[in-house]
């Protein structure tokens, strides 16, 4: 009998109209374009002005697009995965608005918080179900509206992130396409290097919470830097030799768009030439979990059936990982 595999057939994105130029930030915060570029890679990221509208707005237009690629009706689904920094709400759940507003009424749905590497870690728990036999449609989402907890008087963080999502329909496949293989870290991270202090159980929302600036995210530049270049790179590197394959044997780096530096890092410990790693932070900035699957989405037109990707991400928590798969949609 042959192996159950988790094959993506479909991928969606979504990304507000509004760009934020770096030449934006210039009047916002002390900072200008040569610098965000030469250090980050970032030259323009979207923006979900609209105050209504939260990451579930973004997730559930990324995930109609994955769907109608996949010429699947919501109906089909059996679950949904929404990896997110920020959701609507602590509760519900982002993903349980997104099942209701696109029909898919036979889907059971959550969130999974696990910072810039979430889509990843979904993307594994949604594979896992369909190996096991027991789903067989699976919507794994990408998602964040970064703007919402960014500080636009903080240079060292609101230059970095962007809004933006992706979306890919998992199925149940007989064939060698799918995903193979997968690695994921975790160091618990007590000195909190990339987190959000105020909003949860420790510091509820206050008035001095607000009047400190708890309620936007904060970050040790240098720190987080240092270990994501080496964690991505590593982990990249580490899932290539379980699975005995050779630069040659790669088709595709996707990683997660936090830096260029870091990417390029990642590519040459992996030995992997630059004309296949897959950057777009240059337009969307950091988009926390949207970023692996808006690359999946930009690049769709250019993947083969057969095609070796590594996709590889870090993040807050401390939390890293990469999952081989192969192409076959």
């Amino acid at each position: 009998m042959s192996q159950i595999r988790a094959k993506i057939t479909g991928v969606g994105k979504f990304l507000p109209d509004h760009i934020m130029t770096n030449k934006d930030l210039e009047d916002l915060v002390d900072t200008n374009d040569e610098w965000i570029r030469s250090r980050t890679g970032i030259s323009e990221r979207r923006i979900l002005k609209d105050p209504d509208k939260g990451t579930s707005f973004i997730a559930e237009h990324a995930a109609n697009d994955a769907l109608n690629d996949a010429g699947l009706d919501a109906s089909e689904l059996d679950a949904i995965i929404v990896a997110t920094v920020t959701p609507d709400y602590l509760f519900p759940a982002t993903a349980c608005l997104v099942q209701r507003r696109i029909g898919a009424d036979n889907a059971y749905a959550f969130d999974l918080s696990a910072a810039c590497s979430g889509f990843l870690f979904a993307l594994t728990n949604g594979g896992n179900m369909i190996e096991s036999g027991r789903a067989k449609k699976v919507l794994v989402i990408g998602a964040d509206k970064m703007s919402s907890i960014l500080d636009y008087t903080d240079r060292t963080t609101c230059i970095l992130f962007g809004d933006g999502g992706g979306a890919v329909v998992l199925e149940a496949s007989d064939s060698e396409a799918g995903i193979i293989d997968y690695v994921h870290h975790t160091q618990g991270d007590d000195e909190c290097m990339l987190y959000q202090p105020g909003g949860g159980s420790i510091n509820p929302a206050t008035v001095e919470t607000v009047e400190n600036r708890l309620h936007y995210l904060r970050q040790d530049g240098k720190s987080v830097f240092k270990k994501a270049t080496v964690g991505m790179a590593d982990v990249s590197l580490e899932i290539m030799e379980r699975n005995n394959l050779s630069p040659d044997d790669i088709s595709w780096l996707v990683p997660h768009q936090a830096n260029l530096r870091i990417i390029d890092a990642t590519a040459r410990r992996m030995g992997v030439d630059k004309e296949k790693v897959m950057i777009n932070i240059n337009k969307y900035g950091n988009t926390t979990s949207g970023t692996i699957p808006l690359c999946l989405h930009d690049w769709k037109d250019q993947l083969n059936e057969g095609d070796n990707l590594i996709l590889s991400a870090f993040g807050g928590g401390l939390t890293w990982g990469a999952i081989y798969l192969k192409w076959g949609k």
